[in-house]
């Protein structure tokens, strides 16, 4: 629970998390917050036109983000949570609709993770999270807490490392475009 309440204060004061997932382990910030998701940014030294995927808590946080047809919606019933991220048509802020950083104009990633600390992070932040690979751009994601405190345990641009003992095996989630 501690681990957990520092993670929320970190992304409410607008900082970077990093966390291990189903996958690998990935950086984590607030997407509505401008400064947040430059960070991540600036930390993995990430060209500013690749967007990021976002976590989100349900299907209805992602509908809130991305046109979901019946066909799209069957498929994400089937593989959320899990390890599958979805590209799908954005629905464009507007009044009421939440604007995000680092994201394309026309589509979205989302990804509901299968991680029982993610997920009841997502739900007590109650925000969408821009999240990508612990890793320096073009580079292997990390997978052990060691690798991962040698890269980035000095940068002060990440304000929270929450790892696990054993490294993670898994490969980053898979990307299916739903838009085609």
């Amino acid at each position: 629970m501690e681990k957990l309440n520092k993670a929320i204060s970190v992304l409410k004061k607008g900082g970077v998390v990093i966390v291990p997932t189903d996958t690998v382990y990935g950086f984590i910030a607030d997407a509505g917050n401008k400064k947040a998701v430059k960070k991540i940014y600036k930390i993995k030294k990430r060209p500013k036109a690749k967007p990021l995927p976002v976590f989100v808590s349900s299907i209805k946080m992602a509908r809130q983000l991305a046109e979901i047809d019946a066909s799209q919606f069957k498929i994400l019933r089937k593989y959320w949570p899990g390890k599958y991220t979805f590209i799908l048509s954005r629905n464009l802020p507007d009044v009421g609709r939440r604007v995000l950083y680092g994201q394309d104009k026309k589509t979205i990633a989302l990804r509901i993770p299968n991680h029982a600390f993610l997920q009841k992070l997502l739900k007590k932040v109650n925000r969408p999270l821009v999240q990508t690979s612990v890793n320096i751009s073009t580079q292997e994601p990390l997978k052990t807490a060691e690798q991962i405190m040698t890269t980035f345990g000095e940068n002060r641009l990440v304000g929270l490392i929450i790892t696990v003992d054993k490294p993670l095996k898994s490969k980053s989630s898979k990307i299916i475009d739903l838009t085609t």
